[in-house]
């Protein structure tokens, strides 16, 4: 963690990816962000992975350093109280519905200049999923081979969606500084995807060609990159992105001469064309199946570190995970073992590194009500005695 938002605080009211992360981003840079749950905890309190008590492994992470209130939401006194506490704080992330007691106009009376983001599925208000927005923006039909579409598990487009929205939420407290107004700001997935789409060229592509990208397995579009098999079995990834790379990997292979041979009956030049690679994939990728195929991974692996060229051994999740260089080593990880679950493991902390700065140790996440005694004291100027009343009623849940 990292302190350069010290000073700042946050209610956050959501659930899932999206909205949770835009949270965890801004805690992790100093902000005190307040979540505020159902009592006995939201919709994705108990969400897999989880251990054998039941114990949320995914809410654990995407919630550290954070705060937790808890409130009875289904009545008025409950949503009352989280009104409140947005008023009082001034800077509100959710993804709750943009109408309803959580509304930005609703929270906005009595406190003009108050910030909310608000993360959507669509922009027109309608549910979606990152798994459903993928599927809009036509990613599967991409990926892999053959006519069925191919999800992938990463939740790309909730992740791109709490990074923008923490640097949108963060823009709107900049503009209300300067100006002394607030306002809501609204982040649907679907915008963050086919905004993505755009910017990566991915709409004018189709528009020009009018027609789809064909699916090219583990092939890189428009690169020389795939995946190839060692002679010790291993499959490994190889990437072309710069032409000394590409000079380098055909010295590594003693690939110089049979390349030469190809460019002179295509009538190709590959020193400086990433695209002719691209296209000529057919007649240069049996060259490097033959020579990657006759060298084991270790002496290909050491090779090519030494000539810069870009690879990687394919690894499951459970060896990248005892990876030194990845996880033990690396200092965004800090062991922990006060986990709400009771498991002791490496949590990592801001995934940006300030050398000139102190990084504290990543947080533990709270416990379902963890906080909520204090920060209605502190943020409402609740009494003991008001608090115990509520807690008594069931109106604000403890742990």
């Amino acid at each position: 963690m990292y302190d350069l938002l010290v000073g700042l605080s946050v209610i956050e009211a959501s659930s899932f990816v999206a909205s949770p992360t835009a949270g965890l981003y801004c805690a992790q840079f100093g902000a005190e962000v307040i979540r505020v749950d159902p009592i006995g905890g939201g919709p994705d309190y108990r969400r897999w992975p989880v251990t054998a008590a039941g114990d949320s492994l995914y809410w654990e992470n995407l919630n550290r350093a954070k705060k937790s209130v808890a409130l009875d939401l289904a009545r008025d006194e409950g949503r009352e109280l989280l009104q409140a506490l947005v008023r009082a704080t001034g800077q509100f992330v959710t993804n709750f519905p943009v109408d309803g007691f959580l509304s930005h106009d609703t929270l906005a009376t009595g406190r003009a200049d108050l910030v909310t983001l608000r993360v959507m599925g669509w922009a027109d208000g309608s549910p979606a999923l990152d798994y459903t927005v993928n599927n809009a923006v036509g990613y599967p039909m991409l990926t892999g081979e053959g006519p069925a579409p191919v999800n992938h598990v990463l939740p790309a487009w909730d992740l791109l969606t709490g990074a923008y929205a923490a640097f949108a939420l963060l823009a709107a407290i900049r503009r209300r500084a300067a100006t002394g107004q607030g306002g809501e700001v609204r982040v649907p997935l679907s915008d963050v995807a086919i905004g993505t789409v755009a910017n990566l060229g991915g709409i004018a592509e189709v528009l020009y060609a009018d027609a789809d990208r064909p699916r090219l397995g583990n092939t890189v579009y428009g690169l020389f990159g795939r995946d190839f098999t060692t002679r010790d079995g291993m499959r490994t990834m190889i990437v072309v992105v710069t032409h000394r790379q590409w000079s380098r990997l055909l010295a590594v292979l003693a690939l110089e001469e049979a390349v030469a041979a190809v460019e002179a009956a295509r009538g190709a030049a590959f020193a400086q064309d990433d695209g002719a690679r691209f296209v000529h994939r057919d007649a240069l990728m049996p060259l490097f199946e033959a020579a990657i195929g006759n060298r084991d991974h270790a002496d290909l692996a050491a090779a090519f570190d030494a000539a810069g060229i870009v690879h990687s051994a394919y690894r499951t999740m459970r060896e990248a995970a005892r990876d030194p260089r990845l996880v033990a080593d690396n200092p965004i990880f800090a062991a922990r073992d006060d986990n709400p679950s009771g498991f002791a493991y490496p949590a990592a902390g801001a995934f940006a590194t300030m050398p000139q700065l102190d990084r504290a140790p990543p947080v533990p996440a709270p416990r379902n009500g963890q906080h909520s005694e204090r920060v209605l004291a502190e943020r409402l100027g609740l009494s003991s005695g008001a608090i115990a009343r509520l807690i008594d009623a069931g109106v604000v849940g403890i742990s």
